[in-house]
């Protein structure tokens, strides 16, 4: 790895740590909130909005933008965290999650917050939303990529699959796809709730191109969101990430009450010890 690439994974690795703090924060402020699936997307949030996606925070309505879809729009916390680090909103709007009127509400909604591209919560929805924002890019010879971010428990919908199959049958190798599959979700772990492995096989089975990779190892998510933008091959990219849900957070690592939940005083002290401090 050249100094460079090591400055750069070292910098994505360092904005990953304040989306953290940021996603502790809000939902502490709020005592509501999903800390879990934020935390294991943080890593991958990071890498999109401060290398690969082609935004910018002046214009959020520019037509050229990449754009993002969280389809599981419950851990929009991470999303917030980003967008407000990139410069979309101050970072002290933070505070304002779930409030009456405030811009960040609970699930994503494209009408309140800049930056976002999608109104997401209903699970299973973002990959179709994906398809025809890709399909659209092809049309009207737009050069921008879309990305989707999808729970490995959203894969469970049946919609996902039918997006899918509609991705390769138009050959939208503008469109990637997300799994973070942290294991988890709301209701038990994702193998006993509705087990969908092999994962990877599955998508190639749909035609799919896909990369494996660890969720947390910032060099293999910017290589793979790299492979991935820079893909011709007429099919679109998934890239299955394996993640550890509340990941920085040793309290909440693999543990699935901390789906949802705020931290209290003494947990969010210990959290931010622990992210800033390193284990």
């Amino acid at each position: 790895m050249t100094i460079a690439r090591k400055e750069l994974v070292e910098a994505l690795r360092v904005k990953a740590q304040h989306a953290r703090e940021g996603i502790l924060r809000m939902v502490y402020a709020a005592n509501s909130g999903h800390c879990g699936g934020s935390l294991s997307a943080a890593d991958i949030v990071a890498a999109l909005y401060f290398h690969i996606m082609q935004i910018d925070p002046q214009n959020p309505g520019w037509e050229g933008r990449d754009r993002f879809i969280l389809s599981k729009g419950h851990a929009c916390p991470v999303v917030y965290s980003a967008l407000a680090l990139r410069g979309y909103f101050p970072r002290e709007e933070l505070g304002t999650l779930r409030a009456l009127d405030s811009r960040l509400q609970g699930h994503p909604d494209m009408r309140k917050t800049p930056g976002l591209d999608a109104t997401t919560g209903s699970l299973g929805q973002g990959l179709s939303l994906g398809v025809g924002m890709a399909l659209g890019a092809k049309i009207g010879g737009k050069g921008y990529r879309v990305y989707v971010l999808m729970g490995d428990g959203e894969t469970n919908e049946g919609q996902i699959w039918e997006a899918a199959a509609c991705a390769v049958k138009y050959r939208l190798d503008n469109l990637v796809g997300i799994v973070d599959m942290n294991g988890l979700q709301n209701d038990g772990p994702t193998d006993a709730i509705m087990p969908m492995q092999p994962l990877a096989d599955k998508w190639r089975a749909f035609g799919w191109n896909v990369l494996e990779i660890d969720g947390h190892d910032m060099e293999q998510i910017v290589s793979a969101l790299e492979q991935a933008g820079e893909s011709k091959q007429g099919k679109p990219t998934v890239i299955i990430a394996k993640t550890v849900k509340g990941k920085g957070v040793s309290y909440m690592e693999n543990v699935v009450e901390w789906h949802s939940g705020a931290p209290t005083d003494e947990q969010l002290d210990l959290a931010l010890a622990e992210i800033w401090g390193g284990r």
